[in-house]
């Protein structure tokens, strides 16, 4: 059989290398010049390959239709990925919160193991290979009609079998355009909503002051939530890691927050009426008593100092003067000045740091996209369209998506690998 896979993110390379393993005659048709642009970037330019969960986790950890992954998940784990790398020389380590890298802590090695086993399958990488059009007779594939960038030529190329894997709208530098969106939006399939996951959050006014002066300061081991206020009502809670940024707050904690965020009724209406909040634990190991008895020690040790001077044991630099702003306690005061009042309004903006939300970042600076093509049009157990006989999905163009952690990476692997096996 014929197969063409367009897109070479790690979802095409893999369903390029399990269609190869069929004993197909598989073509690789990549926009861009090289493969895997995306994946170079992913884990800060060191690839976090996947997770060490079980596989039934990565459905919990998934919001954007996990279910819909069961098959793929089956078909290909964690565990299969990494004995991939291993037999192409890729260690691996694993760190904090199940991720997993390559101990080089390059994400070159990972595409690279990925390009070592295509060749081994021969299958055939054509870069610069612009697709434009799938071709169709019958509602069955035919065909592509591709524009060769470097003559800047179009070309007919046919197969039994096609494999969208263009990717998302997210990095649109690394080639993740939304291509994919149009074609099989041409075939008859339905996108959903196309927005970003995985994307910091904005805020606005004294708020986005704030953020400004601690620019940069990155917080670890901080408890957080983000509440609807109408309702009184946690929409998500994380502990981790969360940064601060010249436009609100980003990192670890706060990007998979984005992805409960974007799912929650009418969120558009309610960041716009600032009636979303952000409150950071800067010390979740204390309890309010615990972290009084700490601070009234601070105190003693330190009666005759100025305020700001007396916490910085137990505050980062930067935190220091938002945190007695926000609790209205003036920065030159003398410790031994500070009512039981304000002591208590320390304590509780130390366990709650309030920001309001206002936003998203635009789709461009997202980790992956939420939405694409809709599930309900995919055959689960094989990715094949239900519209079009021999046209297969994989990766991020399809309407799933999960938390960062190497949840994403993994389904690009699983789904691509099951719309690269032979359905006969």
């Amino acid at each position: 059989m014929n197969v063409i896979v367009i897109g070479g993110g790690p979802a095409g390379m893999m369903a390029a290398i399990s269609s190869a393993r069929q004993k197909n005659k598989v073509i690789l048709l990549e926009k861009m010049n090289t493969c895997g642009r995306k994946l170079l970037i992913t884990g800060k330019g060191r690839c976090n390959i996947t997770s060490s969960l079980s596989m039934d986790k990565f459905i919990e950890n998934t919001p954007g239709n996990g279910k819909f992954l069961y098959s793929a998940f089956k078909n290909f784990t964690n565990k299969d990925i990494l004995e991939l790398l291993k037999q192409n020389g890729v260690e691996v380590k694993e760190e904090r919160g199940n991720r997993m890298f390559p101990i080089s802590d390059k994400s070159m090695d990972v595409l690279n193991a990925f390009i070592k086993e295509m060749k081994k399958y021969n299958i055939k990488v054509i870069e610069q290979a612009d697709v434009r059009h799938i071709l169709t007779k019958d509602n069955k594939v035919t065909g592509v009609r591709y524009i060769d960038k470097k003559n800047n030529e179009q070309k007919e190329m046919f197969a039994d079998k096609i494999i969208l894997a263009t990717g998302g709208k997210s990095y649109p530098n690394t080639g993740s355009t939304g291509d994919g969106y149009k074609m099989a939006k041409e075939l008859g399939h339905t996108i959903t909503k196309i927005q970003g996951s995985l994307v910091p959050l904005t805020v606005k006014g004294y708020d986005l002051g704030l953020c400004k002066r601690m620019q940069g300061l990155s917080l670890r081991n901080i408890g957080m939530q983000i509440e609807d206020i109408t309702k009184n009502k946690v929409i998500y809670s994380d502990f981790g890691e969360l940064l601060f940024t010249h436009f609100g707050v980003s990192g670890p904690t706060v990007l998979s927050s984005s992805a409960h965020l974007l799912r929650y009724k009418n969120i558009e209406n309610l960041l716009n009426e600032q009636k979303v909040v952000l409150k950071i634990d800067l010390k979740p190991a204390l309890d309010m008593h615990k972290l009084n008895l700490r601070v009234l020690r601070d105190f003693e040790e330190n009666k005759n100092k100025q305020i700001i001077h007396a916490i910085d044991k137990l505050l980062p630099k930067k935190m220091i003067e938002p945190v007695l702003e926000k609790s209205k306690i003036k920065k030159d005061k003398k410790v031994n000045e500070i009512t039981k009042l304000e002591r208590e309004e320390l304590i509780k903006t130390i366990k709650q740091f309030e920001l309001t939300i206002t936003g998203f970042r635009p789709i461009e600076e997202a980790i992956v996209t939420s939405g694409g093509i809709n599930i309900k049009e995919i055959n689960p157990k094989t990715m094949e369209s239900k519209l079009i006989n021999g046209l297969y999905f994989a990766g991020e163009i399809i309407d799933v998506d999960s938390y960062t952690g190497g949840f994403n990476l993994q389904i690009a692997y699983s789904t691509g690998y099951t719309a690269g096996l032979n359905n006969d």
